[in-house]
């Protein structure tokens, strides 16, 4: 049985376009969201924090013209009004952003609202003030992000906050995303996912 079937996989992007490389990356960025959608992964986020917000409300637009009437999500990084102003589906907070608790009084409750998050407390915040979900980590070893957190800490704060959902991040790839499944409603990343062959790979078996 493929264990990714009812799973929330977040595809996102490289953040390796420019606005020198535009014309020519984001099109590399748009093939691979295309297969995301036809291999119905549930969600995608824009993360190209290089682009001007000309450029990234360019490639949302295009993003949420592919995902259109799909089974996929298009979230731009940080700037709700960006994902209000492209008809994506939503935003995704990073430490950074603006607070849930404002994005929920300010904007459409539609709007859907992911949340990076590093502890419990930054998790429960998230759920308290009205995310659809939170991210958190880094669980396993990434390049420039600290100390990983573990999937201890990931199950804790699972089992604290469920229902609410909860995606594992950091280090993520081939040898231990089942790992990362067995405790938490899905699982992101970037390296491993920005791979049409591997975004092929998580559905072949359904």
């Amino acid at each position: 049985m493929n264990p990714v079937k009812n799973d929330l996989i977040y595809f996102i992007t490289q953040g390796k376009t420019t606005d020198q490389n535009c014309a020519e990356k984001r099109v590399s960025v748009l093939d691979l969201i295309k297969v995301a959608v036809e291999t119905k992964i549930p969600l995608v986020q824009i993360r190209e924090k290089q682009l001007s917000a000309r450029n990234v409300f360019e490639l949302a637009s295009e993003a949420a013209k592919i995902a259109k009437n799909s089974d996929t999500k298009i979230l731009v990084n940080d700037r709700a009004d960006i994902a209000i102003a492209a008809k994506a589906d939503g935003v995704h907070l990073t430490a950074n952003s603006i607070s849930v608790r404002e994005i929920r009084r300010s904007f459409p409750k539609n709007l859907i609202v992911g949340a990076s998050v590093h502890s419990l407390e930054e998790a429960d915040d998230a759920k308290r003030f009205g995310a659809d979900f939170a991210v958190f980590g880094p669980v396993f070893q990434t390049p420039g992000k600290g100390v990983p957190k573990g999937v201890n800490a990931l199950h804790e704060i699972c089992e604290r906050l469920k229902p609410f959902p909860i995606i594992g991040i950091g280090g993520v790839d081939e040898s231990n995303y089942r790992e990362i499944l067995r405790i938490a409603n899905g699982f992101a990343a970037i390296r491993f996912l920005n791979s049409a062959e591997n975004l092929r790979k998580l559905r072949q078996d359904e």
